[in-house]
C-alpha cells in the first residue's frame, strides 16, 4: 500500500516537472539560446582548462598517453628566465650608476647621440595658460 502511493506521488510530480518544463519553454523561448551559449563556454572552458587530476579517468583505466588530456596553465611550459640587475639597489656613484639612467635620442633619430633625460622627481613644467576667471556671487 506504501509504495503504490509513493509510486503514485512521484508519477504525479514527474508530469508535473514535465508540465512546467513545457509552459517554461513556451514562456521564454529566448533561454533554449542562453541554454545553448551557456552550455558551450562552459564546455570550452573545461576543454581548454582540463588537467589531469590524481585519481582521475585517465589514471584509473592507466592511460599513459597523457597527449589526451590538455595542460595549458601548467607551470612546465614555462621558461626560466634568468634575473636581470635592480638598478635602483644600486647603492655606487660615479659611472656605473649613470650607466643607469634613462636615456633618450633627441627627435626619437637613432643617429643623435643620446641625451639624459630629465628626472620627473625634479622638474616641473608650468605651462602658459590663461585661465578663466571664476564668477563668485
Amino acid at each position: 500500500m506504501r509504495s503504490t502511493i509513493l509510486r503514485a506521488a512521484a508519477q504525479a510530480a514527474r508530469r508535473a516537472d514535465n508540465e512546467m518544463l513545457k509552459k517554461g519553454a513556451k514562456r521564454d523561448p529566448e533561454l533554449w539560446v542562453l541554454f545553448g551559449v551557456m552550455s558551450g563556454a562552459f564546455g570550452l572552458a573545461g576543454y581548454y582548462f582540463g588537467i589531469i587530476f590524481p585519481g582521475s579517468i585517465h589514471s584509473i583505466l592507466q592511460i599513459s598517453n597523457h597527449s589526451l588530456a590538455r595542460k595549458p596553465t601548467s607551470p612546465v611550459s614555462e621558461v626560466k628566465v634568468s634575473v636581470a640587475q635592480m638598478p635602483w639597489e644600486d647603492t655606487s656613484s660615479g659611472e656605473t650608476q649613470a650607466n643607469f639612467k634613462y636615456k633618450y635620442h633627441p627627435g626619437a633619430n637613432p643617429k643623435n647621440t643620446p641625451q639624459e633625460a630629465p628626472s620627473a622627481l625634479n622638474v616641473v613644467v608650468v605651462p602658459n595658460v590663461t585661465l578663466p576667471k571664476v564668477w563668485t556671487t
